[in-house]
């Protein structure tokens, strides 16, 4: 019987951000001195390359008889319950010789929780200020999915941390694909009277959705000068972040990896997405893979390096079809579209965050066009 090899590879989504690619190559670094015994690599879906078959090619290559694989995401939507488990069924029925487990998300966890807590204490440490925290607001944001469960999660944090810190209120938002977006959640929070509002993107990576969050504050800001806004910092490899990526490995072997899937729209009626139950479980993103951001501090012989895009940093604004089950309330007034940049009415360009040709228009105020 032949010795079993482990490898573990890290599942990304990808992202047409340089900083994002190279955080998650980082993540993926500090995840190879966790598990020094075994090779570790990574991929994703889209938008960067090494594409996630590469990533357990090389594996492959180096021996592994046995590969886990986990989604370097921080809940179970559409990519960590549709598009991953596509792309590992092809590659393990084209390699027979290889057995791929596949982990859960990073999901609701303690340490989760502990990593968005520094990031949260990180920007009260920052405050000269003496506002009180029952006098503070806690707004997290997350990247927003067309998965009413992975979006719940989001509450469940900002209510765990909300009462942990014991601040006056907490609410949420999001950056696309749900409701509210972004500046309406702040429009609303602002109405709430509280003297500090704390934005914290409930994200693993930067990216072009980050940078809008924290520049749709300072509109709202600038709107509400009363208010404190204090945008905190991003998940990235924060060291409660990668001990939980090192869980879930764990939890391949021991057996006690188990998916979310009691509310999962793909298995279950859950209100709102009744059509969707049952649909073909396959990727959407073959057209995209390995299309965007490439870095050269991989392992691999070729160019490449690493979202929630999103990682979620994804940018549903790309003209490409996804061919994802229409979102029920693509219609609702506070989203889902994902946010943009302001509008400037005096702009010629009027399509902030957008831009045409990456041009940045010289004659706009607010000069927000990328």
């Amino acid at each position: 019987m032949t010795e079993k090899k482990y490898g573990v590879m890290i599942c990304g989504h990808g992202s047409r951000s340089k900083d994002a690619v190279q955080e998650f190559a980082q993540l993926a670094k500090r995840l190879k001195e966790k598990f020094r015994e075994w090779p570790v690599d990574y991929g994703y879906l889209e938008f960067a390359t090494p594409v996630i078959n590469e990533g357990l090619d090389n594996l492959k290559a180096q021996g592994c008889t046995d590969i886990l694989a986990v989604p370097g995401m921080l809940f179970a939507a559409g990519h960590a319950k549709n598009d991953i488990p596509s792309v590992l069924n092809s590659y393990q029925a084209k390699n027979p010789d290889v057995n791929v487990q596949y982990g859960r998300e990073l999901g609701i966890d303690p340490k989760m929780i502990a990593a968005a807590s520094v990031r949260v204490q990180e920007a009260l440490d920052q405050c000269s200020d003496d506002i009180k925290h029952h006098e503070t607001l806690l707004m997290v944001v997350g990247r927003g999915a067309s998965d009413p469960d992975a979006n719940s999660n989001i509450s469940k944090v900002m209510r765990i941390l909300w009462e942990g810190f014991g601040f006056g209120w907490g609410e949420v938002c999001y950056s696309g694909v749900t409701f509210p977006l972004v500046k309406p959640g702040l429009q609303h929070a602002a109405k709430l009277g509280y003297k500090r509002i704390i934005v914290l993107p409930y994200f693993l990576f930067s990216g072009i959705l980050i940078d809008r969050i924290y520049d749709h504050t300072d509109i709202i800001a600038k709107e509400n000068p009363e208010i404190s806004f204090v945008k905190a910092g991003y998940l990235n490899d924060q060291d409660y972040v990668i001990d939980t990526f090192a869980e879930r490995v764990h939890e391949i072997l021991e057996g006690t990896n188990v998916m979310n899937c009691q509310m999962c729209k793909y298995r279950t009626q859950v209100l709102g997405f009744e059509a969707e139950v049952g649909l073909a479980q396959e990727s959407h993103h073959h057209h995209v893979e390995g299309i965007g951001t490439g870095l050269g501090d991989h392992s691999h012989s070729h160019d490449h390096s690493h979202e929630h895009n999103h990682s979620h940093s994804h940018d549903h604004s790309h003209s490409h079809d996804h061919h994802h089950h229409p979102y029920p309330h693509a219609d609702h007034p506070l989203g889902p579209v994902t946010m943009e940049g302001d509008i400037c009415e005096s702009c010629p360009m009027k399509i902030h965050g957008k831009g045409i040709n990456g041009e940045v228009c010289d004659k706009c105020p607010l000069k927000k066009h990328v």
